[in-house]
C-alpha cells in the first residue's frame, strides 16, 4: 500500500508538471486534486460498513455519591429559589388586589356620601314648614286650636320659661 501511495504521489507530481505547461482553470485543477485524494483514501478495495447490534442491558451504572450530593444540593437550592419567587409573586399580586379593593371601597364611600347629600337635601325640601302649610291648606286642614293637640307624655303642650342663675347650656334640661 505504501508503494501504491508513493506511486500515486509520483504520478500526481508528473501530472502537475505536464499541466503546468498549459493553462488550467482553477475548477479543473481542484477537481483533479479531489479525485487524487479520494483515490488514495480508499485504497484498492471499496469501503463497506456493517451494522453491529450492541446489547447494553447487562451494564450496571456505578453509583457516584459525590454526583448525587451535588444534584441534591442543586435541587434544594432550586426549590428554595422557586419558593422565594412564588412568595414574592403572591405578595405582589395580593398587594395589587388589595389596592383594587381599596379603590373600589373609596368609590363606594364617595357614592354613599353623594346619596346621603341627596337624601339630606330631599329631607330639607320635604320638611319645609311653608311647603307643609301649603299642602295642609290644599287638603282643607287648619291650624289646631289650643287644647286640640294631645301629647303622649301627658302634658298639655304649654312650656313655661324658667330663669336660672347660671347661663343656660343647650345640653342641660
Amino acid at each position: 500500500m505504501a508503494t501504491m501511495a508513493m506511486s500515486g504521489e509520483g504520478m500526481e507530481r508528473m501530472h502537475s508538471r505536464k499541466s503546468a505547461g498549459r493553462a488550467m482553470s482553477a475548477a479543473d485543477r481542484n477537481q483533479e486534486l479531489f479525485e487524487a485524494q479520494r483515490a488514495r483514501r480508499r485504497g484498492p478495495t471499496p469501503e463497506m460498513f456493517f451494522s453491529k447490534h450492541i446489547d447494553n442491558s447487562r451494564l450496571v451504572k456505578a453509583d457516584d455519591p459525590e454526583r448525587r450530593r451535588e444534584m441534591r444540593q442543586f435541587t434544594i437550592a432550586t426549590m428554595v429559589f422557586f419558593v422565594l419567587t412564588m412568595v414574592y409573586v403572591y405578595q405582589h399580586f395580593s398587594a395589587i388586589e388589595v389596592g383594587y379593593r381599596v379603590e373600589a371601597q373609596k368609590q363606594q364611600v364617595e357614592q354613599m356620601r353623594e346619596t346621603n347629600r341627596q337624601l339630606r337635601l330631599s329631607e330639607a325640601q320635604l320638611s319645609d314648614p311653608g311647603r307643609i302649610d301649603r299642602i295642609a291648606k290644599q287638603l282643607g286642614l287648619d291650624e289646631p286650636l289650643p287644647g286640640q293637640v294631645v301629647r303622649p307624655d301627658g302634658g298639655d303642650g304649654t312650656v313655661l320659661a324658667q330663669a336660672k342663675g347660671a347661663p343656660m347650656s343647650p345640653f342641660t334640661n
